[in-house]
């Protein structure tokens, strides 16, 4: 199908995105990798008068440190996080579930920052980015501002963006020596989430000292287990303690139906695959 007539602007800064997006006014949608929209454009599920390209603004690309802290360019492509030696070195976790995005082609058009501001539920880096205590820096008319990933995710495909504001970086606090592990499962190769777990932990001597659990498609934004982490810090890494941590997987959740899964098969493969994520983490 063909998509409804649109115009497009592709600017070269920043500045020039936000202006293009503050005239074109709340019918205007932002292309970052475009891996979510344009199936959605083809079908006529959205018909934006204005199309704004960010694929020419150099400045939301690239990873640096800055302190304490890993910032991630909006327009930074999953192929680049994954093969990042800060990344690795610092947010661990973020690489563990970049690496099960979708297949090298996906990977090497879509952006962190596409995939944090479309807030799939079922999408596999809201929860790193949740358990990660990243913040989100967005940019807009009024200059800039920075939210925590826990109040950026509002609802179903909702953030806290408002319609003349971009994404422009992901400020991830350095998780330096801490192991992690992203759990997925999914009914086929490339599929969605039914259910997924994002775990990073630090260790000392076999004691989990820290824990940060978040799960994706557990509800309309992606969830930190608190409980489970609550149940984590200060006990052995063994099979019988991760067992009932996990077990505090799916407390507080609100899974969605569809036809891959109904609430209480959700709700036990929160526990099992939380189980099993803890377990690599931590090496026990």
């Amino acid at each position: 199908m063909i998509p409804a007539p649109f115009d497009y602007v592709r600017p070269s800064t920043v500045d020039e995105a936000i202006q293009a997006l503050a005239s074109a006014g709340e019918d205007a949608k932002v292309l970052a990798g475009g891996q979510s929209l344009l199936p959605v454009l083809r079908m006529r599920l959205a018909a934006p008068t204005t199309l704004i390209d960010l694929g020419r603004v150099a400045e939301l690309r690239g990873i640096r440190e800055e302190g304490d802290e890993l910032v991630i360019g909006a327009m930074t492509t999953h192929y680049d996080v994954q093969r990042d030696a800060l990344v690795a070195s610092h947010a661990a976790l973020l690489k563990e579930a970049t690496d099960t995005v979708a297949d090298p082609q996906i990977r090497h058009r879509g952006t962190l920052g596409g995939a944090i501001a479309h807030a799939d539920p079922a999408g596999d880096l809201l929860a790193p980015v949740l358990a990660l205590d990243a913040s989100l820096v967005v940019a807009g008319p009024s200059g800039r501002r920075t939210v925590p990933a826990a109040d950026f995710f509002r609802d179903l495909f909702t953030t806290a963006l408002a319609p003349d504001e971009l994404l422009v970086e992901v400020r991830v606090p350095k998780h330096t020596g801490w192991r992690a592990h992203y759990e997925k499962f999914n009914r086929v190769a490339q599929a969605w989430s039914m259910v997924a777990v994002a775990v990073t932990v630090r260790t000392e001597g076999g004691v989990i000292e820290e824990a940060s659990v978040a799960l994706t498609n557990m509800g309309s934004t992606p969830v930190r287990a608190s409980g489970v982490e609550a149940a984590l810090v200060g006990v052995q890494a063994s099979a019988d303690s991760i067992a009932a941590a996990a077990s505090h997987a799916a407390e507080g959740t609100n899974p969605p139906v569809d036809s891959n899964a109904d609430v209480e098969y959700r709700r036990h493969l929160a526990e099992v695959l939380t189980g099993r994520a803890i377990a690599a983490a931590a090496g026990a």
